[in-house]
């Protein structure tokens, strides 16, 4: 996406080393991002609303800046290198990441403006990360007409869920206890391979050799060079069918709809991907204790549940 490339490098290299010129106000904060891509884009909630209130907002970080093009109403810089973290964070009326000591601790320590969004993370509360980010702009900033919403627009030349059969599944994710078997997401692509769905599964580099190395037939494994790419090739997908990762909340904050499935009910209620249409699966109830639950939550989530999830996903999508 060379056009792309083109319009990033015009609002990041006009200053200079790629980072901010800061002028100081009651209205200007900077964005810490995680590395993790999914909280890099919950977190875009805030600032996305900051901006549409009128405020200076600045952001630093790897996936956001990777994705600079999709946020054409934000700043975005990479992240911050630690040599620099004082001299351009101390500028800023706030500082904001989601928490509390990552990717940059003691910041409250030596900046009276620091917030961070733990509480607002693991607080009592029925609604998705999305969703209570942008209540929490509503509250914190005195905001009113929040939006569920980080703001990304594709680039021109993309056309939305072209092709409207590809299923696009995740069947990894940031650690193993959040993956379900890899037995039966082959089932679960062959079963939906057999209703003439188009399965593709996405797979970071590195995640290859464990998927390659099996003698079962597999769908076509698709990884990327940046996050950027992964857009681009998601923005054009049907569907998304995954494990808890940052890949579905890219596809949700995309508008794809989603199915996620989880192996615990807080964390799901939690972490959700909630920017579009989306279901979840969950580890059947019959599991009786938590440790149970942990050892067994993959055999407990049967394909047959994932494919009449999916088709109620679909239903609803239509509908």
């Amino acid at each position: 996406m060379g056009n792309d490339k083109a319009h990033q490098a015009d609002r990041t290299g006009s200053i200079g080393s790629g980072l901010p010129d800061v002028q100081s106000g009651p209205q200007s904060v900077a964005f810490v991002m995680s590395p993790a891509l999914g909280d890099t884009l919950n977190l875009l909630i805030v600032a996305n609303n900051l901006v549409l209130a009128g405020w200076r907002v600045d952001v630093f970080g790897a996936h956001a800046h990777a994705l600079a093009a999709w946020f054409p109403n934000l700043s975005v810089a990479p992240a911050l290198e630690p040599g620099d973290v004082r001299n351009v964070l101390t500028g800023y009326a706030h500082v904001i990441q989601m928490h509390r000591d990552r990717p940059l601790a003691q910041v409250g320590d030596w900046h009276p403006g620091f917030i961070d969004l733990h509480d607002v993370e693991y607080a009592d509360n029925p609604h998705c990360m999305a969703k209570r980010f942008a209540d929490f702009a509503a509250a914190r900033f005195e905001l009113q007409n929040v939006v569920v919403s980080n703001g990304m627009r594709p680039p021109a030349d993309l056309v939305f869920r072209k092709h409207g059969s590809r299923v696009a599944v995740h069947p990894e994710a940031s650690t193993p206890d959040k993956r379900w078997s890899p037995e039966r997401f082959l089932d679960l692509f062959r079963r939906l391979q057999a209703t003439g769905m188009q399965v593709e599964f996405i797979l970071a580099e590195r995640e290859r050799s464990r998927w390659e190395q099996r003698a079962d037939p597999l769908p076509p494994l698709r990884s990327f060079a940046s996050s950027a790419q992964l857009a681009e090739w998601l923005y054009e997908s049907g569907w998304f069918i995954g494990n808890d990762s940052g890949v579905g909340h890219l596809a949700s904050a995309l508008g794809i709809p989603t199915l996620t499935i989880f192996r615990r009910r807080g964390v799901a209620q939690r972490w959700r991907p909630g920017f579009t249409a989306g279901v979840i699966v969950l580890p059947s109830w019959w599991v009786p204790t938590a440790r149970l639950k942990e050892r067994w939550w993959r055999e407990s989530i049967s394909v047959r549940r994932v494919i009449k999830a999916f088709s109620g996903l679909r239903s609803r999508a239509a509908g």
